[in-house]
């Protein structure tokens, strides 16, 4: 049986990009997670203990929105290797980030980027 544990849409304002006013005033980003996670045995027990918590999946990505990069492929590089680091139990990460209305002249709702990786593969 496979399993998820997701989290989506989370809201964040943060200070990545390429030009010099998005680091100086920043801007609103949206990530998205799918984690793959065996919870047979959350399953059985119903205790936090035996499963990924997303306040603490949370609370790692939060960290590492909080670090201004230039690329949103940086920071869901960053992300990805931070999640395998401190949840050994997640064997798959599927993530989405998106920069909300992109300053690129155009008539856009959000931009970004997605990594689909298996643990050890970034």
């Amino acid at each position: 049986m496979k399993s998820y544990i997701f989290i989506d849409d989370v809201r964040f304002y943060a200070y990545h990009g390429v030009g010099q006013q998005e680091t100086l005033v920043g801007n609103e980003f949206t990530i998205s997670l799918r984690m793959q996670v065996n919870i047979t045995q959350a399953a059985e027990t119903d205790d936090v203990k035996d499963t990924v918590s997303y306040a603490e999946v949370y609370a790692s990505v939060k960290d590492e929105m909080d670090v201004p990069s230039r690329l949103l492929e940086h920071v869901a590089g960053r992300i990805v290797k931070r999640l395998f680091s401190d949840f050994p139990t997640i064997e798959s990460i599927e993530l989405k980030l998106a920069k909300r209305n992109p300053p690129m002249g155009a008539d856009v709702r959000a931009a970004g980027v997605e990594i689909c990786c298996q643990r050890g593969e970034l």
